[in-house]
């Protein structure tokens, strides 16, 4: 019995390192995420192939998600008219005198196809109460389509208005699609929508879940926060649907965060994106209406383009946008994320900006969410100390704002933190402006919240205790996985 015993947990020594080898290698990712998983499959080796599986396995591009065959519903011809005039040396140019946005307009729009337009309207919003109160006024005026696309749907009170008005929209003849994260809105059931469905509305989740909380494709998540609304409004940011958004939920308290209503032609690439999130599940697929890309007429002066990246993409677009708004940089950066987790290519151009003379500063939480991740946000921001950089701990509730503010004049926001998670696993979208009037508004609301954030010195850092110490090295550690 000890002889079979014996022999067999060899074999399975020698099924998980053969196993390690062919799985991991197999698929392109970065160094470090490859000796994370290879600890983690060496050292856990039953129940470390099972989290590979759920957690670790890159997705087909060619069978799961296949974007790249769908057309860009109505952008094409726009898009590829912009490339050939940035090609030939005929720049736009954007309402900033404070920084220059050039390179950055070619990169997203040349190798990201990314539409850029400038005739549009953007109202910011920092409170909760106030965006979704904007978003259900237009639900309610809204007279052909809305397209609503969250990661995070609870079927709380804000969860309940938002359907209710969905449900008046659609019993008036307007066309209603609802796309959640499966994940992400796993405490919303298809049944709280019966009503929504009852009126011709449609509901689809985004991987949906073969079980609850199980899926071979948990670790993919769409982060996306897009409304599209007659094919003219549409909302982005970092608000989902929840009352802990709206500041109700004392673990939390006050909810701070940026989301942004459009009103212009950036509108046709949040459209276009949602629809090719819609088709990408194969529920009732949608094709080109000219109701969805109608004439848009706005007063609007902003100029702006939508970059949206996830697994499914060659590039990673959003953090090759981060890398781009940090080298042009001349003055100051301005940053706020609820989670700082940078590869190291993040990490050493924020190094090399401070090293280089230009103001980095930047808020973080100081009430997690997510243990490991608040730990290794903390350990990876004190690190930028030595060089010169300014960080906050946000003290007034709990900050989820992603934003990048660049000398004065060149913004993003949207869902993207600055992180791998963000980066390589889950489907973004993000905003960049170029426009003073409103980089102006976010600098103000950012040093408001420096009012109610606490500096974090490296006197105060070192007084960390022993047990935090340890959270911090084991969160760096797996940093990569998170």
């Amino acid at each position: 019995m000890q002889f079979i015993t014996s022999n067999l947990s060899m074999i399975l020594l020698i099924a998980n390192i053969l196993l390690s080898l062919i799985i991991v290698f197999r698929e392109r990712r970065q160094t470090a995420q490859t000796w994370a998983w290879l600890m983690v499959l060496m050292f856990i080796p039953v129940l470390g192939f099972i989290l590979y599986i759920f957690f670790g396995r890159g997705i087909s591009k060619d069978k799961i998600f296949d974007l790249k065959m769908q057309a860009k519903l109505g952008m094409n011809i726009e898009i590829e008219q912009e490339k050939l005039a940035l090609m030939r040396g005929l720049y736009p140019h954007p309402p900033t005198g404070q920084a220059d946005p050039k390179q950055l307009i070619y990169m997203l729009t040349v190798f990201e196809s990314s539409l850029y337009t400038t005739k549009n309207q953007v109202k910011l919003f920092t409170d909760g109460r106030e965006k979704f109160d904007a978003l259900l006024e237009d639900i309610n005026q809204a007279t052909d389509h809305i397209h609503l696309q969250y990661y995070i749907y609870r079927s709380d009170s804000l969860g309940i208005e938002v359907r209710d008005a969905l449900i008046k929209a659609a019993q008036r003849g307007v066309k209603v699609r609802v796309l959640l994260d499966a994940w992400g809105s796993t405490q919303v059931s298809m049944s709280f929508f019966d009503e929504l469905k009852a009126a011709d509305g449609e509901v689809a989740l985004f991987f949906p879940l073969f079980v609850p909380y199980l899926n071979p494709r948990i670790n993919y998540r769409n982060h996306r926060k897009i409304v599209v609304i007659d094919g003219e409004i549409g909302y982005t940011g970092g608000f989902n649907v929840g009352i802990e958004y709206l500041g109700l939920v004392k673990r939390f308290g006050y909810w701070r965060d940026n989301h942004l209503r459009i009103h212009g032609e950036a509108v046709y690439a949040l459209q276009n994106r949602f629809l090719m999130d819609w088709n990408s599940q194969h529920t009732k697929e949608v094709s080109y209406e000219k109701s969805f890309f109608p004439t848009i007429t706005s007063d609007g002066d902003k100029a702006m383009q939508i970059v949206t990246s996830g697994p499914d993409s060659e590039h990673e677009q959003i953090k090759m946008t981060y890398l781009k708004m940090i080298s042009v940089a001349k003055k100051e950066i301005l940053i706020q994320t609820p989670y700082y987790i940078p590869d190291e290519s993040i990490h050493e151009a924020l190094k090399l900006a401070l090293l280089s003379g230009v103001k980095v500063h930047i808020q973080i939480p100081n009430k997690p969410d997510h243990m490991l991740v608040y730990w290794a946000t903390y350990s990876f921001a004190a690190e930028l100390l030595d060089y010169g950089a300014i960080i906050e701990t946000y003290e007034n509730g709990f900050i989820h704002a992603k934003t990048m503010i660049i000398d004065g004049g060149i913004v993003s926001v949207g869902s993207a933190n600055i992180d791998v998670r963000s980066f390589r696993l889950d489907f973004e979208v993000n905003a960049i402006i170029y426009d003073e009037r409103l980089a102006e508004e976010l600098r103000k609301e950012f040093y408001e919240d420096s009012k109610v954030s606490a500096l974090l010195t490296s006197e105060r850092y070192e007084q960390r205790g022993f047990l935090i110490k340890i959270k911090e090295g084991l969160a760096r550690l797996i940093s990569p996985l998170l």
